[in-house]
């Protein structure tokens, strides 16, 4: 087969041999492209991603302005909550009422200084000694757990103040070490 034989068929069948051409240029650019198609690929899941993200942020934000404002809420109710380690007297004011209230004897309060720390609350320590009876210190302690302030108990050590008898009557001492959550 000579050249002229080829050009010859090449002008017979135009069609076929634009297609054949067409083809072949294809896979060519199909095999120096492939790399581009995991890049792209790739560009495409984040760009997915993203707009996911973004989709659920305006399907979330119809409710934000209530949701700030209930935040804003929690954060002034558990601000008035805490304790402020300078206000010593406000401080010991607490336990003293706790005291009236309970019928108890205050026979020992002393705040201690707070940790130095960088956080925004810290734990304000208290060293805490009452007498009563049974019930009495029960009380008391219950008031501290369940009361205006944040508390934690660190230590509690009960002693019976002598004699032998109902526990309901006796003497009691109650020590306690616990923190109250404040601002230093």
């Amino acid at each position: 087969m000579t050249s002229a034989d080829i050009i010859a068929m090449l002008k017979k069948q135009p069609i076929g041999v634009g297609c054949g051409v067409l083809c072949i240029l294809i896979g060519v650019l199909i095999y120096l492209r492939t790399d581009k198609i995991t890049e792209n690929q790739a560009l495409y899941e984040a760009k997915s991603a993203e707009a996911t993200k973004i989709l659920a942020n305006v399907r979330n934000s119809d409710k934000l302005p209530e949701q700030v404002a209930e935040v804003q809420a929690m954060t002034k109710e558990m601000e008035s909550r805490l304790v402020h380690a300078g206000q010593l007297a406000v401080n010991l004011q607490y336990f003293y009422k706790l005291e009236a209230e309970n019928e108890v004897k205050l026979t020992d309060v002393r705040q201690s200084n707070p940790a130095k720390s960088s956080k925004l609350y810290t734990g304000v320590p208290y060293n805490v000694s009452i007498q009563g009876s049974f019930k009495q210190v029960m009380a008391f302690l219950q008031r501290v757990e369940n009361g205006r302030h944040f508390c934690r108990f660190n230590t509690a050590a009960f002693n019976k103040a002598g004699g032998a008898g109902d526990l309901t009557n006796t003497a009691m001492t109650l020590y306690l070490n616990i923190e109250l959550l404040g601002q230093p």
